[in-house]
């Protein structure tokens, strides 16, 4: 129970040196993953069902030929792809947000930089470097949450893209 305590502590510390900007960098990296791990969930629990359902669907018609059969089976395929894409535009918008919250902490904390430099005269080393760790803490803070979804921002677009080739392949040989 102690190692909790501890923990806790520094990140209480880490979010103390780094200023509000690290709680708005925290709220945005919660949501990124709360989504990544939602389309995850999708990909290898809900979609193989889906899958599988509109594969019965399409195999249950008797015509699959003519125009009007392949404009259904379009249809079929696009339903599953808007499904396979659905938030990963918002992780990628998120992804993109962290590292301007940590531009935004680099800012607000050279701000206070100055504050302290215009009061004391650039005489109190301890303040400014309160404030110089509040400009660069938030800065690296933002770049390692946007690094942490970069990899599967880009996977999971490219899992939805050859998702969809797999179900018009699968729709087309039936």
């Amino acid at each position: 129970m102690i190692w909790f305590y501890e923990a806790t502590s520094a990140i209480r510390n880490f979010m103390e040196l780094g200023g509000d900007v690290l709680w708005a960098i925290m709220l945005v990296l919660f949501l990124m993953w709360t989504f990544i791990l939602e389309r995850l969930w999708y990909f290898y629990r809900v979609h193989p069902d889906r899958r599988r359902a509109v594969v019965q669907t399409w195999e249950a018609r008797r015509d699959t030929t003519s125009w009007y059969a392949k404009r259904i089976r379009d249809g079929l395929v696009s339903e599953v792809s808007l499904e396979l894409k659905q938030n990963i535009g918002l992780i990628k918008a998120l992804i993109a947000i962290c590292p301007l919250l940590g531009l935004l902490g680099t800012v607000t904390g050279m701000i206070t930089v100055f504050d302290v430099m215009t009061y004391s005269g650039g005489g109190n080393a301890r303040a400014m470097a309160g404030g110089v760790s509040m400009a660069t803490v938030p800065t690296m803070a933002g770049m390692v949450a946007a690094l942490s979804g970069v990899y599967f921002g880009t996977w999971l677009e490219h899992k939805a893209q050859v998702e969809t080739e797999t179900l018009e392949d699968l729709l087309q040989h039936h």
